[in-house]
């Protein structure tokens, strides 16, 4: 049997795609032990490879496919495929920023100010680019990790990925400007993608988990109505499109159906019961598929 190999990213985009994949369709089953996770798909062969590696691997055909930031595939300058645009990062939907950031009783209130300072960061290409564009000249050194704690003593500032700025914060950082805003790829090999199977395969792949990302927050809500309060209840139904009605097996009475923001279904199942609905249901979604 064929067999598609999937790079499944380690380290803190690990548990976050994991769940993607359940919510998809496909579970997945790691071994700490093991850098081969089981997935309950026979045409697909997982393996764990940090994201920061992931695109190197996939370049060269070692895996047919696999996920990590846009911010890895610029950084280590591989010629891969994006396949598709998955919004999400390791604290749930939303995308990482990498920001330039100093200690929050730095004199720096530009990169400008930066000339011929030291700058520690995971992605030295991404910031020597940032630098040359803002015609700054710095010396930017890698960081093997804990990059917050090196300003001041061994950085005089750092460029570090954050979603929220809470560890900054919690370092004592202060974000001067954003380097790069980055989001989570699904990347293919050149070769693989002029494979029909494994393309095929790669479609569907992709089609799910954005079906999965895109019903992230979102809940679908079914009611029952009489025809003539239908109107006042459709004025009130947010949809992605439009609610499906439907009619019931009394003519006097209709079905209608809606997918809605999840963040709104407290002020709206209250509103609905007063334009006389009945039988109102919320129930989770794990895909929607446009």
């Amino acid at each position: 049997m064929r067999q598609l190999r999937l790079g499944i990213p380690t380290g803190s985009l690990q548990r976050a795609t994991l769940e993607l994949f359940a919510r998809a369709g496909w579970r997945i089953t790691v071994n700490a032990r093991s850098y081969f996770p089981t997935i309950d798909d026979p045409e697909i062969g997982c393996l764990m490879v940090r994201a920061q590696e992931m695109a190197r691997y996939v370049e060269s055909g070692t895996l047919d496919a696999g996920l990590t930031g846009k911010d890895w595939i610029l950084e280590t300058g591989t010629d891969v495929i994006e396949v598709a645009d998955l919004v999400y990062a390791k604290q749930g939907l939303g995308r990482v920023r990498w920001v330039l950031a100093v200690p929050e009783d730095s004199p720096v209130k530009t990169v400008h100010d930066l000339e011929g300072k030291v700058i520690a960061t995971e992605v030295v290409r991404l910031t020597e680019k940032y630098l040359a564009e803002n015609g700054v000249r710095a010396r930017v050194e890698f960081s093997w990790g804990a990059t917050e704690v090196k300003p001041p003593q061994l950085a005089d500032a750092i460029v570090e990925a954050t979603e929220t700025g809470a560890s900054l914060r919690a370092h004592h950082l202060r974000i001067v400007d954003t380097v790069l805003e980055s989001t989570t790829k699904l990347i293919a090999n050149r070769v693989a993608r002029e494979d029909p199977w494994k393309q095929q395969k790669i479609r569907n792949l992709a089609l799910l988990l954005e079906g999965a990302i895109a019903a992230y927050n979102r809940v679908g809500v079914m009611l029952n109505v009489r025809q003539e309060d239908l109107p006042a209840v459709l004025a009130i139904l947010p949809a992605l499109q439009n609610p499906t009605v439907s009619p019931l097996s009394d003519p006097r009475w209709v079905a209608v159906n809606t997918v809605v923001e999840e963040e709104v279904v407290r002020e709206l199942i209250p509103r609905l019961k007063a334009a006389r609905a009945q039988g109102i249901v919320e129930y989770p979604l794990n895909k929607i598929v446009f």
